[in-house]
């Protein structure tokens, strides 16, 4: 195809080029635009596009949006996945589509600049929320010969066709299938056989992405057969024709992991199909008619992703549990080297994997974030994050959040738009860092440090209290700044050094109970606290029992089953002990005495330690014991890699792990006197022992290695 373009035009010129030489039909629908576009004065302002998903919304603005070429204006195209649905988001977003320069205000070019222009909005069901904002504010305040296409699956809510205003500058226009003549025509452009035509006609009854997936399966073969019958679910269908008509099984296997992950690129692809390169298959995906693609990836149009997730699950669960393994696999390994925006990012496509288990789904928005970013708290924060806790908790909740927020400002990230203004915010509590008078005065710290003494924190452990967490207008409700600060609460567990327990309060812990179960993290009714009179509910996590690569494969786990989790399901929690500093060093002392003695080992209480258990699971006593061998002899043997204290490990080795038959053998085979040798094993011990314990309460290479 692209050997027939004309030479010399850009990427952005050939893409618009092939969509438009196989658009068909709409004459009635691009008649409209094309009027009202080059009349001298607009006949209404907006027009409202609406119908099914796959209908053919977004291949209609593509052609508006050449017919406002054709005609000479600027054209802006926005999409509703590719930013949150705020103010600032949205007006950033127009701002980039008009190629305005940086810190250009999108509202007073809108305004004051002359000359008739273009905006078409796709996927407008996403900003519902700010729908209002868009008829009430953004719409009246721009020039009367702006063009404004609004397309999503609803109708316009109420208030547009109620509107006397609105329902004169405003035409409503609901998509519908492809008659048969255009149909008709598609599948000849596309090259299907005319033998075939009438019964795919039968089939499709019109429905554009439908007729796109039947061109797509003709293109892998020329032997596809359809006859004239109803399907209950035509999509479903034609996708399983599909995908036994790709060009090899590998090809398969790429449309069916792109199906999975939310964003496909090439090095995510070639993991999932464990191959060294997937270039060829992944342009293929490309060239599919019903795959989509923004700066981050390859995305399946979302009723093809729902028909081959589902499709796969039911077909082939164990090749499913695969993808989601190497997925989440290739997702720790990113997450572990990455930081800040990226490392978020990562999380959500973590996160993302468990979107269809019913007690997640409900929980999270998974459009892009747009412009919405975390930042550091700023002393100039304080008044709007006080008025904020204030609107949503009042007076007595404010003056406790203006303690923690100048008490502990590092502790605090915040949630800003565009326009840099707080958006929501995040203020953590170390708990360990609190005073007597800190807990007296917050009865939220308190209830929290009593449940931790039950449990008391170890040298180097940490615990978190979530103390406020909420979104500028939606406070702790679904919404993107919610899943934002969510994903913030995960990237803690992640990165946070020896972190032991985190505790989340909620309004309305009720609401949340179904996530909060599946997330594995437990009702802490003791932990509950109240402030001017309303009552707080806790969750909380002891991330000394189940660490945070333990807690991923758990999530997966529940994730398989598809089902809504039980309470606190933990596998194996209940072999684990904590020990303090003092007893860990007793235990590895005892260890390395008994290196060599496997009986000896399998009493040992490091056995049951985190540390063991990371890397041997629910074993017999006997395996955990040769997983601590091989623990204690990698520590052992790091040793090595410092001059300083290679003679600690030479004196360790000789001791216990091949041991002379006495010390004072031990020390003439290092040719050391006995008192030097004493001092080098009493050495070595103590930094295998210092190493040990900083896996034990955890860092961030161990906790997402």
């Amino acid at each position: 195809m692209l050997g027939v373009m004309s030479e010399g035009l850009s990427l952005q010129q050939r893409l618009e080029q092939a969509r438009r030489r196989r658009f068909v039909g709409r004459e009635t629908e691009r008649e409209l635009a094309r009027a009202a576009l080059t009349t001298p004065d607009l006949p209404f302002f907006v027009l409202y596009v609406f119908g099914p998903g796959g209908v053919g919304k977004t291949s209609l603005l593509h052609e508006f949006a050449h017919i406002g070429r054709d005609a000479g204006l600027p054209v802006a195209q926005v999409d509703g996945r590719q930013f949150d649905p705020s103010p600032d988001s949205f007006l950033r977003a127009v701002c980039m589509a008009l190629n305005l320069p940086p810190n250009t205000d999108p509202v007073d070019y809108l305004a004051s600049n002359p000359g008739r222009l273009m905006i078409l909005i796709d996927t407008y069901e996403l900003l519902t929320p700010i729908d209002g904002w868009v008829r009430e504010q953004f719409l009246p305040g721009l020039r009367g010969d702006i063009f404004i296409v609004l397309a999503g699956r609803q109708p316009p809510a109420l208030p547009w066709r109620t509107d006397p205003g609105w329902q004169a500058m405003m035409r409503i226009l609901p998509l519908r299938n492809l008659d048969p003549t255009a149909s008709r025509a598609y599948l000849e452009l596309r090259g299907v056989p005319a033998g075939q035509i009438d019964a795919v006609l039968d089939f499709t009854h019109g429905h554009a992405l439908a007729l796109s997936l039947v061109a797509d399966t003709f293109d892998q073969s020329t032997d596809v057969k359809f006859r004239p019958e109803v399907a209950p679910d035509v999509i479903q269908m034609l996708l399983e024709q599909l995908v036994r008509q790709v060009p090899s099984a590998l090809h398969r296997e790429a449309l069916e992991a792109s199906a999975l992950v939310r964003l496909t690129t090439e090095s995510l692809l070639a993991t999932l199909l464990k191959q060294d390169s997937v270039h060829d298959v992944f342009e293929w995906l490309r060239g599919l008619s019903f795959m989509e693609a923004d700066r981050r990836g390859l995305f399946p149009h979302d009723l093809t992703r729902e028909a081959l997730a589902a499709d796969v699950r039911w077909r082939n669960p164990d090749w499913f549990a695969q993808l989601h393994t190497r997925a989440r696999a290739y997702y720790m390994s990113r997450i572990k080297v990455a930081s800040g925006q990226e490392q978020r990012q990562l999380l959500s496509d973590l996160v993302y994997l468990h979107r269809d288990n019913p007690s997640v789904r409900p929980f999270f928005l998974w459009q892009e974030t747009g412009t919405i970013f975390t930042d550091a708290f700023r002393p100039d924060d304080l008044e709007a994050l006080a008025e904020m806790v204030e609107r949503h908790e009042g007076q007595a909740s404010a003056a406790l959040a203006v303690h923690w927020l100048s008490r502990q400002p590092h502790n605090v990230s915040v949630l800003r738009g565009a326009s840099g203004t707080p958006l929501g915010f995040l203020a953590r509590v170390s708990l360990e860092a609190t005073s007597a008078a800190d807990r007296q005065l917050d009865p939220a710290v308190d209830a929290a440090w009593s449940v931790l003494q039950q449990k008391p924190l170890r040298s180097g452990e940490t615990a978190t209290l979530f103390r406020f967490w909420m979104a500028l207008e939606s406070y702790q409700s679904v919404s993107p700044e919610q899943t934002r600060l969510v994903l913030n609460m995960i990237q803690d567990y992640l990165i946070t050094p020896g972190l032991a327990f985190s505790f989340v309060p909620l309004a309305d812990p009720e609401f949340w109970r179904m996530a909060f179960e599946y997330a594995d993290m437990e009702r802490l009714v003791q932990a509950d606290f109240t402030v001017d009179g309303r009552r707080y509910g806790v969750y909380g996590h002891d991330w000394r029992e189940t660490p945070p690569l333990a807690w991923f494969e758990l999530l997966a786990e529940r994730e398989m089953n598809i089902t809504p989790s039980s309470p606190r399901s933990r596998a194996g929690s209940e072999s684990i002990i904590v020990l303090s500093e003092a007893d860990f060093a007793t235990a590895v002392r005892d260890a390395l005495r008994d290196f060599t003695d496997t009986t000896a080992l399998s009493t040992n209480p490091l056995i049951r330690s985190r540390l063991v258990l990371a890397v041997s699971g629910d074993a017999p006593p006997a395996a955990r014991a040769a997983a601590l061998r091989t623990i204690l002899r990698e520590t052992a043997e790091s040793l090595q890699a410092s001059p300083r204290l290679s003679k600690f490990y030479r004196a360790v080795y000789h001791t216990y792990m091949q041991p002379a038959v006495t010390q004072e053998q031990a020390a003439e085979v290092l040719d050391l006197p006995f008192s030097t040798y004493r001092r080098h094993l009493r050495a070595g011990i103590e930094e295998v022992t210092m190493r040990l314990w900083a896996r034990e309460i955890g860092n961030l290479e161990t906790r997402v290695a």
